[in-house]
């Protein structure tokens, strides 16, 4: 579905690309500062995910995070079984490269893999 483009959705897109890395909601609000309602910001961070924009991603604190979907095409088989990385210091949240891969039994089929690493990145270590 071809989705309307906002200010809104420029403001958060821009935001996740100049990060580099993965951003709760509670960090995007804090980044505009009043210039839109936290509804809105739940409203646009879900239809990014919806159109493989973005994946969000649950963190061993309970919290999501959203990062941009690089080399990803929707219309084909949308995926992110890879390994998450949160700095337990200045809370960085970053995609790595690693894809993870399991063996199951028989007859189990896998929807998706959640995979999360926690440490110091390299400007906390």
């Amino acid at each position: 579905m071809k989705r309307r483009n906002t200010p809104a959705k420029n403001t958060i897109l821009n935001l996740l690309k100049n990060a580099g890395n993965a951003l709760s909601q509670e960090m995007i609000e804090a980044e505009v500062k009043g210039e839109m309602d936290r509804v809105t910001i739940y409203r646009v961070l879900n239809s990014f995910c919806e159109d493989g924009v973005t994946h969000r991603i649950l963190s061993d604190e309970g919290k999501y995070y959203f990062a941009l979907c690089l080399d990803c095409h929707h219309h084909e088989h949308h995926t992110h079984d890879h390994f998450h990385f949160r700095c337990v210091g200045c809370q960085k949240v970053e995609c790595l490269e690693e894809q993870v891969t399991v063996q199951l039994p028989q007859g189990y089929r896998r929807e998706s893999i959640s995979s999360w690493v926690t440490g110091y990145c390299a400007g906390c270590s």
